[in-house]
Protein backbone atom coordinates (compact mmCIF):
# COMPACT_ATOMS: atom_id res chain seq x y z
CA UNK A 1 0.00 0.00 0.00
CA UNK A 2 0.76 3.71 -0.48
CA UNK A 3 2.38 5.10 2.88
CA UNK A 4 1.71 1.98 4.68
CA UNK A 5 0.95 3.19 8.12
CA UNK A 6 -0.21 6.70 7.42
CA UNK A 7 -3.73 6.76 7.07
CA UNK A 8 -4.53 10.10 5.61
CA UNK A 9 -1.64 9.57 2.63
CA UNK A 10 -3.74 6.38 1.89
CA UNK A 11 -6.94 8.01 2.27
CA UNK A 12 -6.13 10.69 0.15
CA UNK A 13 -4.77 8.36 -2.62
CA UNK A 14 -8.18 6.81 -2.39
CA UNK A 15 -9.64 10.05 -2.95
CA UNK A 16 -7.75 11.29 -5.93
CA UNK A 17 -7.98 7.55 -7.72
CA UNK A 18 -11.71 7.86 -7.20
CA UNK A 19 -11.77 11.10 -8.24
CA UNK A 20 -9.82 9.89 -11.66
CA UNK A 21 -11.83 7.28 -11.67
CA UNK A 22 -15.42 9.32 -11.87
CA UNK A 23 -13.47 12.34 -14.30
CA UNK A 24 -13.02 9.98 -16.33
CA UNK A 25 -16.20 9.69 -17.55
CA UNK A 26 -17.28 13.20 -17.31
CA UNK A 27 -15.07 15.58 -15.48
CA UNK A 28 -17.64 18.25 -15.45
CA UNK A 29 -19.53 15.69 -12.87
CA UNK A 30 -17.15 15.79 -10.40
CA UNK A 31 -18.75 19.38 -8.87
CA UNK A 32 -21.88 17.26 -8.01
CA UNK A 33 -19.98 15.04 -5.93
CA UNK A 34 -18.00 17.03 -4.61
CA UNK A 35 -20.77 19.47 -3.78
CA UNK A 36 -22.76 16.84 -2.39
CA UNK A 37 -19.67 15.90 -0.19
CA UNK A 38 -19.19 19.02 1.12
CA UNK A 39 -22.97 19.92 2.36
CA UNK A 40 -23.09 16.37 3.70
CA UNK A 41 -19.89 17.09 5.75
CA UNK A 42 -21.20 20.19 7.10
CA UNK A 43 -24.42 18.86 7.78
CA UNK A 44 -23.06 16.34 9.79
CA UNK A 45 -20.29 18.68 11.65
CA UNK A 46 -23.40 20.79 12.57
CA UNK A 47 -25.98 18.09 13.34
CA UNK A 48 -23.06 16.67 15.71
CA UNK A 49 -22.76 19.92 17.58
CA UNK A 50 -26.57 20.97 18.14
CA UNK A 51 -28.46 19.78 20.44
CA UNK A 52 -31.85 22.02 19.37
CA UNK A 53 -34.39 19.48 17.87
CA UNK A 54 -36.05 22.21 15.60
CA UNK A 55 -32.37 23.38 13.86
CA UNK A 56 -31.39 19.34 13.77
CA UNK A 57 -34.99 18.55 11.39
CA UNK A 58 -33.65 22.07 9.49
CA UNK A 59 -30.36 20.58 8.95
CA UNK A 60 -31.39 17.52 7.75
CA UNK A 61 -33.97 18.63 5.66
CA UNK A 62 -30.87 20.75 3.75
CA UNK A 63 -29.16 17.33 3.20
CA UNK A 64 -32.51 16.12 2.37
CA UNK A 65 -33.68 18.73 0.23
CA UNK A 66 -30.20 19.21 -1.66
CA UNK A 67 -29.37 15.36 -2.40
CA UNK A 68 -32.64 14.87 -3.68
CA UNK A 69 -33.39 17.69 -5.40
CA UNK A 70 -30.01 16.93 -7.56
CA UNK A 71 -31.01 13.55 -8.11
CA UNK A 72 -34.55 14.87 -9.00
CA UNK A 73 -33.66 17.43 -11.72
CA UNK A 74 -30.71 15.15 -14.11
CA UNK A 75 -32.69 12.11 -13.30
CA UNK A 76 -36.36 12.98 -13.19
CA UNK A 77 -36.74 16.88 -14.60
CA UNK A 78 -37.63 15.68 -18.42
CA UNK A 79 -39.78 12.55 -17.45
CA UNK A 80 -42.05 14.79 -15.19
CA UNK A 81 -42.46 17.28 -18.03
CA UNK A 82 -43.60 15.08 -20.71
CA UNK A 83 -46.28 13.88 -18.00
CA UNK A 84 -47.30 17.23 -17.18
CA UNK A 85 -47.65 18.56 -20.46
CA UNK A 86 -48.87 15.05 -21.61
CA UNK A 87 -52.27 15.80 -19.00
CA UNK A 88 -52.58 18.91 -20.34
CA UNK A 89 -53.27 17.95 -24.02
CA UNK A 90 -55.58 15.07 -22.77
CA UNK A 91 -57.92 18.43 -21.09
CA UNK A 92 -57.40 19.95 -24.76
CA UNK A 93 -54.60 22.33 -23.84
CA UNK A 94 -51.21 22.73 -25.75
CA UNK A 95 -48.14 23.76 -24.33
CA UNK A 96 -44.70 23.46 -26.06
CA UNK A 97 -41.59 24.03 -23.58
CA UNK A 98 -38.87 22.91 -24.46
CA UNK A 99 -37.29 19.76 -22.71
CA UNK A 100 -33.53 20.32 -21.81
CA UNK A 101 -30.67 17.91 -22.82
CA UNK A 102 -29.54 16.75 -19.63
CA UNK A 103 -26.99 13.91 -19.37
CA UNK A 104 -27.47 11.97 -16.12
CA UNK A 105 -24.27 11.63 -14.00
CA UNK A 106 -23.40 7.85 -13.57
CA UNK A 107 -23.89 6.99 -10.01
CA UNK A 108 -25.77 9.64 -9.40
CA UNK A 109 -28.88 7.37 -7.31
CA UNK A 110 -25.84 5.67 -5.60
CA UNK A 111 -23.83 8.05 -4.19
CA UNK A 112 -26.78 10.37 -3.23
CA UNK A 113 -28.60 7.60 -0.95
CA UNK A 114 -24.76 6.91 0.24
CA UNK A 115 -24.72 10.54 1.54
CA UNK A 116 -27.83 10.92 2.59
CA UNK A 117 -27.76 7.61 4.97
CA UNK A 118 -25.05 9.45 6.38
CA UNK A 119 -26.89 12.28 7.36
CA UNK A 120 -29.51 10.31 8.46
CA UNK A 121 -27.75 8.31 10.61
CA UNK A 122 -26.09 11.25 12.48
CA UNK A 123 -29.44 12.70 12.81
CA UNK A 124 -30.71 9.82 14.43
CA UNK A 125 -27.50 9.63 16.78
CA UNK A 126 -26.77 6.13 15.18
CA UNK A 127 -23.15 7.53 14.17
CA UNK A 128 -21.08 10.28 15.23
CA UNK A 129 -20.00 12.97 12.37
CA UNK A 130 -16.63 12.56 11.03
CA UNK A 131 -14.12 15.39 11.57
CA UNK A 132 -11.92 14.39 9.15
CA UNK A 133 -13.55 15.41 5.53
CA UNK A 134 -10.53 13.54 3.33
CA UNK A 135 -11.79 10.55 4.71
CA UNK A 136 -15.29 11.25 4.24
CA UNK A 137 -14.86 12.57 0.44
CA UNK A 138 -13.05 9.17 -0.15
CA UNK A 139 -16.24 7.29 1.12
CA UNK A 140 -18.74 9.06 -0.46
CA UNK A 141 -16.42 8.51 -3.86
CA UNK A 142 -15.16 4.98 -3.34
CA UNK A 143 -14.31 3.85 -6.65
CA UNK A 144 -15.35 0.00 -6.77
CA UNK A 145 -18.59 0.51 -5.33
CA UNK A 146 -19.07 4.81 -6.92
CA UNK A 147 -20.71 4.40 -10.06
CA UNK A 148 -23.34 1.11 -9.49
CA UNK A 149 -22.52 -0.14 -5.85
CA UNK A 150 -23.12 -1.60 -3.45
CA UNK A 151 -24.69 1.69 -1.46
CA UNK A 152 -22.69 1.22 1.52
CA UNK A 153 -23.75 2.49 4.87
CA UNK A 154 -21.27 5.19 6.77
CA UNK A 155 -21.85 3.15 10.06
CA UNK A 156 -19.78 0.11 7.70
CA UNK A 157 -17.37 1.28 5.46
CA UNK A 158 -16.71 5.12 6.95
CA UNK A 159 -14.77 3.07 10.11
CA UNK A 160 -12.71 1.64 7.61
CA UNK A 161 -11.22 4.85 6.51
CA UNK A 162 -9.91 5.12 9.52
CA UNK A 163 -7.75 2.26 10.28
CA UNK A 164 -4.33 1.38 8.97
CA UNK A 165 -4.91 -1.06 5.98
CA UNK A 166 -2.06 -3.34 5.39
CA UNK A 167 -2.01 -6.21 2.78
CA UNK A 168 -3.07 -9.34 3.67
CA UNK A 169 -2.21 -12.25 1.32
CA UNK A 170 -5.17 -14.56 2.11
CA UNK A 171 -7.28 -11.33 1.72
CA UNK A 172 -6.64 -10.46 -1.90
CA UNK A 173 -6.48 -13.68 -3.28
CA UNK A 174 -10.20 -14.27 -1.76
CA UNK A 175 -10.82 -10.47 -3.68
CA UNK A 176 -9.05 -11.82 -6.89
CA UNK A 177 -11.10 -15.02 -6.90
CA UNK A 178 -14.18 -12.92 -6.46
CA UNK A 179 -13.35 -10.34 -9.26
CA UNK A 180 -12.41 -13.37 -11.42
CA UNK A 181 -15.94 -14.62 -10.99
CA UNK A 182 -17.57 -11.23 -11.72
CA UNK A 183 -15.80 -10.72 -15.08
CA UNK A 184 -17.54 -14.45 -15.86
CA UNK A 185 -21.14 -13.38 -15.05
CA UNK A 186 -20.47 -10.65 -17.15
CA UNK A 187 -18.66 -11.11 -19.82
CA UNK A 188 -19.65 -14.45 -20.53
CA UNK A 189 -23.28 -14.73 -19.09
CA UNK A 190 -24.40 -11.21 -19.43
CA UNK A 191 -23.30 -10.19 -22.33
CA UNK A 192 -24.05 -13.12 -24.34
CA UNK A 193 -27.61 -12.71 -23.19
CA UNK A 194 -28.04 -9.55 -23.91
CA UNK A 195 -27.30 -10.28 -27.26
CA UNK A 196 -30.45 -12.34 -27.92
CA UNK A 197 -32.38 -10.40 -25.38
CA UNK A 198 -31.48 -7.51 -27.50
CA UNK A 199 -32.70 -8.81 -30.56
CA UNK A 200 -36.00 -10.14 -29.65
CA UNK A 201 -37.50 -7.34 -27.71
CA UNK A 202 -36.15 -5.15 -30.41
CA UNK A 203 -38.19 -6.83 -32.80
CA UNK A 204 -40.78 -8.45 -29.87
CA UNK A 205 -43.26 -7.48 -33.17
CA UNK A 206 -41.84 -10.53 -35.51
CA UNK A 207 -41.62 -13.13 -32.89
CA UNK A 208 -43.91 -15.95 -31.50
CA UNK A 209 -44.63 -16.20 -27.70
CA UNK A 210 -42.01 -19.34 -27.51
CA UNK A 211 -39.39 -16.86 -28.85
CA UNK A 212 -40.77 -13.83 -26.67
CA UNK A 213 -40.43 -16.13 -23.70
CA UNK A 214 -37.14 -17.01 -24.60
CA UNK A 215 -35.67 -12.93 -24.74
CA UNK A 216 -37.06 -12.67 -20.94
CA UNK A 217 -35.34 -15.69 -20.01
CA UNK A 218 -31.98 -14.26 -21.71
CA UNK A 219 -32.55 -10.58 -20.07
CA UNK A 220 -33.68 -12.61 -16.72
CA UNK A 221 -29.56 -13.68 -16.38
CA UNK A 222 -28.45 -10.86 -18.04
CA UNK A 223 -29.64 -8.19 -15.92
CA UNK A 224 -28.61 -10.65 -13.24
CA UNK A 225 -25.10 -11.58 -14.38
CA UNK A 226 -24.23 -7.99 -14.85
CA UNK A 227 -25.54 -6.53 -11.76
CA UNK A 228 -24.60 -9.62 -9.52
CA UNK A 229 -21.60 -9.35 -11.30
CA UNK A 230 -20.39 -5.98 -10.89
CA UNK A 231 -21.30 -6.30 -7.24
CA UNK A 232 -18.65 -9.38 -7.38
CA UNK A 233 -15.81 -7.05 -9.34
CA UNK A 234 -16.41 -4.03 -6.49
CA UNK A 235 -16.14 -6.25 -3.76
CA UNK A 236 -13.43 -7.93 -4.93
CA UNK A 237 -11.30 -5.22 -5.84
CA UNK A 238 -12.31 -2.68 -2.50
CA UNK A 239 -11.24 -6.09 -0.35
CA UNK A 240 -7.55 -5.87 -2.55
CA UNK A 241 -7.12 -2.47 -1.16
CA UNK A 242 -8.04 -3.76 2.55
CA UNK A 243 -12.02 -2.92 2.31
CA UNK A 244 -15.22 -5.25 3.33
CA UNK A 245 -18.34 -3.88 1.74
CA UNK A 246 -21.46 -5.49 2.29
CA UNK A 247 -22.80 -8.33 -0.09
CA UNK A 248 -25.23 -6.86 -2.71
CA UNK A 249 -26.67 -10.39 -4.19
CA UNK A 250 -27.68 -14.04 -1.97
CA UNK A 251 -28.33 -15.91 -5.19
CA UNK A 252 -31.77 -14.59 -5.64
CA UNK A 253 -33.08 -16.77 -8.24
CA UNK A 254 -33.29 -19.66 -5.41
CA UNK A 255 -35.61 -17.63 -3.54
CA UNK A 256 -38.58 -19.17 -2.40
CA UNK A 257 -41.29 -16.44 -2.12
CA UNK A 258 -41.45 -13.03 -3.45
CA UNK A 259 -40.28 -11.59 -0.36
CA UNK A 260 -36.98 -13.63 -0.20
CA UNK A 261 -36.21 -12.83 -3.75
CA UNK A 262 -36.23 -9.18 -2.31
CA UNK A 263 -34.08 -10.06 0.70
CA UNK A 264 -32.05 -11.41 -2.18
CA UNK A 265 -31.54 -8.92 -4.77
CA UNK A 266 -29.56 -5.54 -4.45
CA UNK A 267 -29.77 -6.12 -0.91
CA UNK A 268 -28.08 -2.90 -0.32
CA UNK A 269 -30.92 -0.93 -1.97
CA UNK A 270 -33.40 -3.00 -0.83
CA UNK A 271 -32.27 -2.40 2.72
CA UNK A 272 -32.04 1.51 2.43
CA UNK A 273 -35.22 1.44 1.71
CA UNK A 274 -36.63 -0.80 4.63
CA UNK A 275 -34.39 1.46 7.03
CA UNK A 276 -35.04 4.91 6.00
CA UNK A 277 -38.27 4.50 4.26
CA UNK A 278 -40.42 1.79 5.68
CA UNK A 279 -40.04 1.78 8.87
CA UNK A 280 -40.21 5.46 9.49
CA UNK A 281 -43.15 5.16 7.34
CA UNK A 282 -45.01 2.49 10.45
CA UNK A 283 -43.37 -0.49 8.67
CA UNK A 284 -46.33 -3.33 9.39
CA UNK A 285 -46.50 -1.84 13.38
CA UNK A 286 -49.28 0.21 12.48
CA UNK A 287 -52.06 -2.41 10.83
CA UNK A 288 -52.32 -4.42 7.93
CA UNK A 289 -53.60 -1.24 5.85
CA UNK A 290 -50.32 0.74 6.48
CA UNK A 291 -48.25 -2.06 5.89
CA UNK A 292 -50.06 -2.86 2.60
CA UNK A 293 -49.96 0.96 1.75
CA UNK A 294 -46.22 1.00 3.08
CA UNK A 295 -45.15 -2.06 0.77
CA UNK A 296 -46.59 -0.22 -2.37
CA UNK A 297 -44.81 2.99 -1.74
CA UNK A 298 -41.43 1.49 -1.04
CA UNK A 299 -41.71 -0.43 -4.51
CA UNK A 300 -43.30 2.23 -6.47
CA UNK A 301 -40.14 4.36 -4.98
CA UNK A 302 -37.52 1.58 -6.06
CA UNK A 303 -39.25 1.52 -9.67
CA UNK A 304 -38.93 4.79 -9.64
CA UNK A 305 -35.10 4.80 -8.56
CA UNK A 306 -34.48 2.56 -11.41
CA UNK A 307 -35.31 5.28 -14.17
CA UNK A 308 -38.06 7.63 -15.15
CA UNK A 309 -40.13 5.66 -17.38
CA UNK A 310 -43.53 4.48 -16.57
CA UNK A 311 -42.32 0.89 -17.31
CA UNK A 312 -39.91 0.87 -13.90
CA UNK A 313 -43.32 2.00 -11.99
CA UNK A 314 -45.33 -0.73 -12.93
CA UNK A 315 -42.40 -3.17 -12.37
CA UNK A 316 -42.28 -1.68 -8.64
CA UNK A 317 -46.09 -2.18 -8.83
CA UNK A 318 -46.09 -5.58 -9.84
CA UNK A 319 -43.10 -6.93 -7.64
CA UNK A 320 -45.43 -4.96 -4.21
CA UNK A 321 -48.63 -7.29 -5.62
CA UNK A 322 -46.59 -10.17 -5.53
CA UNK A 323 -45.25 -9.51 -2.16
CA UNK A 324 -48.69 -7.74 -0.49
CA UNK A 325 -50.49 -11.47 -0.22
CA UNK A 326 -47.23 -12.48 2.21
CA UNK A 327 -47.62 -9.42 3.69
CA UNK A 328 -50.98 -10.16 4.45
CA UNK A 329 -50.73 -13.98 5.74
CA UNK A 330 -47.92 -12.74 7.77
CA UNK A 331 -45.91 -15.93 5.63
CA UNK A 332 -43.20 -12.88 4.35
CA UNK A 333 -40.42 -14.02 6.91
CA UNK A 334 -40.87 -17.51 6.65
CA UNK A 335 -37.93 -18.15 4.29
CA UNK A 336 -34.78 -16.61 6.07
CA UNK A 337 -32.15 -19.88 5.72
CA UNK A 338 -30.71 -20.42 2.44
CA UNK A 339 -32.66 -23.28 0.35
CA UNK A 340 -32.28 -26.78 0.88
CA UNK A 341 -29.11 -26.02 3.51
CA UNK A 342 -26.92 -28.81 3.92
CA UNK A 343 -28.68 -30.98 1.08
CA UNK A 344 -27.74 -31.26 -2.44
CA UNK A 345 -31.00 -31.30 -3.72
CA UNK A 346 -34.27 -29.09 -2.40
CA UNK A 347 -37.73 -30.87 -1.49
CA UNK A 348 -40.76 -31.01 -3.56
CA UNK A 349 -42.21 -27.92 -1.62
CA UNK A 350 -38.85 -25.75 -1.78
CA UNK A 351 -38.17 -26.78 -5.95
CA UNK A 352 -42.18 -25.52 -6.67
CA UNK A 353 -41.81 -22.52 -4.86
CA UNK A 354 -38.68 -21.72 -6.68
CA UNK A 355 -40.25 -22.29 -10.14
CA UNK A 356 -43.25 -20.14 -9.20
CA UNK A 357 -41.02 -17.39 -7.69
CA UNK A 358 -38.77 -17.08 -10.61
CA UNK A 359 -41.43 -17.16 -13.16
CA UNK A 360 -42.92 -13.95 -11.17
CA UNK A 361 -40.10 -12.54 -11.45
CA UNK A 362 -39.47 -13.01 -15.41
CA UNK A 363 -43.30 -11.85 -15.65
CA UNK A 364 -42.00 -8.32 -13.66
CA UNK A 365 -38.52 -8.10 -15.92
CA UNK A 366 -40.83 -7.81 -18.92
CA UNK A 367 -41.93 -4.60 -17.84
CA UNK A 368 -38.14 -3.55 -16.87
CA UNK A 369 -36.83 -4.44 -20.13
CA UNK A 370 -39.27 -3.33 -22.46
CA UNK A 371 -39.28 0.64 -23.43
CA UNK A 372 -43.06 1.46 -22.63
CA UNK A 373 -46.05 -0.56 -20.66
CA UNK A 374 -47.98 -1.07 -23.85
CA UNK A 375 -44.49 -3.54 -25.54
CA UNK A 376 -44.73 -4.94 -22.31
CA UNK A 377 -48.33 -5.72 -22.32
CA UNK A 378 -47.67 -7.05 -25.76
CA UNK A 379 -44.96 -9.36 -25.43
CA UNK A 380 -46.88 -11.15 -22.44
CA UNK A 381 -50.11 -11.05 -24.54
CA UNK A 382 -48.20 -12.90 -27.24
CA UNK A 383 -46.40 -15.19 -24.39
CA UNK A 384 -50.01 -16.70 -23.10
CA UNK A 385 -50.88 -16.49 -26.59
CA UNK A 386 -51.57 -19.81 -29.21
CA UNK A 387 -48.21 -18.60 -30.78
CA UNK A 388 -46.46 -19.56 -27.82
CA UNK A 389 -46.87 -23.40 -29.67
CA UNK A 390 -44.80 -21.80 -32.32
CA UNK A 391 -41.22 -22.54 -32.77
CA UNK A 392 -39.42 -20.15 -34.42
CA UNK A 393 -36.25 -20.00 -36.05
CA UNK A 394 -34.32 -16.84 -35.65
CA UNK A 395 -30.55 -15.68 -36.56
CA UNK A 396 -27.89 -17.76 -34.64
CA UNK A 397 -30.56 -20.21 -33.08
CA UNK A 398 -28.04 -22.85 -32.95
CA UNK A 399 -25.71 -20.17 -30.81
CA UNK A 400 -28.60 -19.61 -28.70
CA UNK A 401 -28.70 -22.95 -27.68
CA UNK A 402 -25.43 -23.77 -26.65
CA UNK A 403 -26.23 -20.55 -24.64
CA UNK A 404 -28.88 -22.17 -22.56
CA UNK A 405 -26.57 -24.67 -21.83
CA UNK A 406 -24.01 -22.43 -20.68
CA UNK A 407 -26.46 -20.72 -18.72
CA UNK A 408 -27.53 -23.81 -16.76
CA UNK A 409 -24.03 -25.24 -15.89
CA UNK A 410 -23.66 -21.78 -14.62
CA UNK A 411 -27.17 -21.61 -12.70
CA UNK A 412 -25.79 -25.51 -11.17
CA UNK A 413 -22.38 -23.76 -9.96
CA UNK A 414 -24.39 -20.97 -8.32
CA UNK A 415 -26.34 -23.52 -6.75
CA UNK A 416 -23.77 -25.56 -5.62
CA UNK A 417 -22.24 -22.56 -3.93
CA UNK A 418 -24.94 -20.87 -2.55
CA UNK A 419 -23.98 -21.26 0.74
CA UNK A 420 -21.07 -18.58 0.27
CA UNK A 421 -20.80 -15.33 -0.49
CA UNK A 422 -19.96 -15.80 -3.87
CA UNK A 423 -20.70 -18.99 -5.99
CA UNK A 424 -16.95 -20.15 -6.23
CA UNK A 425 -15.74 -19.26 -2.82
CA UNK A 426 -16.07 -23.09 -1.04
CA UNK A 427 -14.24 -24.52 -3.61
CA UNK A 428 -11.42 -22.47 -4.09
CA UNK A 429 -10.55 -22.42 -0.38
CA UNK A 430 -10.56 -26.33 -0.56
CA UNK A 431 -7.04 -26.79 -1.79
CA UNK A 432 -4.57 -25.49 -4.18
CA UNK A 433 -4.84 -27.30 -7.21
CA UNK A 434 -8.83 -26.92 -7.00
CA UNK A 435 -7.95 -23.16 -6.72
CA UNK A 436 -5.58 -23.03 -9.58
CA UNK A 437 -8.11 -25.12 -11.54
CA UNK A 438 -10.98 -23.01 -10.66
CA UNK A 439 -8.77 -19.81 -12.08
CA UNK A 440 -7.06 -21.26 -15.50
CA UNK A 441 -10.86 -23.11 -16.11
CA UNK A 442 -12.49 -19.91 -15.28
CA UNK A 443 -10.45 -17.78 -17.34
CA UNK A 444 -10.17 -20.35 -20.37
CA UNK A 445 -14.30 -19.98 -20.32
CA UNK A 446 -13.91 -15.93 -20.30
CA UNK A 447 -11.51 -15.86 -23.34
CA UNK A 448 -13.20 -18.67 -25.27
CA UNK A 449 -17.27 -17.62 -24.17
CA UNK A 450 -16.63 -14.15 -23.48
CA UNK A 451 -18.58 -11.99 -25.67
CA UNK A 452 -16.04 -9.06 -27.62
CA UNK A 453 -17.89 -7.63 -30.09
CA UNK A 454 -18.69 -4.51 -28.70
CA UNK A 455 -19.07 -2.93 -25.64
CA UNK A 456 -21.88 -3.20 -23.28
CA UNK A 457 -21.49 -0.69 -20.04
CA UNK A 458 -23.34 -2.53 -17.25
CA UNK A 459 -26.66 -2.16 -17.45
CA UNK A 460 -27.10 -0.30 -13.60
CA UNK A 461 -24.65 2.47 -14.90
CA UNK A 462 -27.86 4.12 -16.44
CA UNK A 463 -29.29 4.25 -12.63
Amino acid sequence: FVANRNIKTQNLFILVASYVFYGWWDWRFLSLIFFSTVVDYYVGMALGSNSNGTHRKLLLSASIITNLGLLGFFKYYNFFLQNFLSAFSILGKTISPNSLHIILPVGISFYTFQTLSYSIDVYRRKIEPTKDFFSFAAFVSFFPQLVAGPIERASNLLPQFGKVREFEYDKAVDGCMQILWGFFKKIVIADNCAVYANMIFNNSAEYSGSTLLLGALFFTFQIYGDFSGYSDIAIGTARLFGFSLMKNFAFPYFSRDMAEFWRRWHISLSTWFRDYLYIPLGGSRLGMGKAIRNTIIIFVVSGLWHGSNWTFVVWGLLNAFFVIPLVITQRNRKNLEIVAKGKIFPSIREASGMLVTFSLTVLAWIFFRAETVTQAVKIIGEIFSSSFFTIQDFNARRKALDLIVLVMLFVIVEWFGRDGEYAIERFYKKSKWIKWGQVLTISFLIFWFGFFGQELEFIYFQF
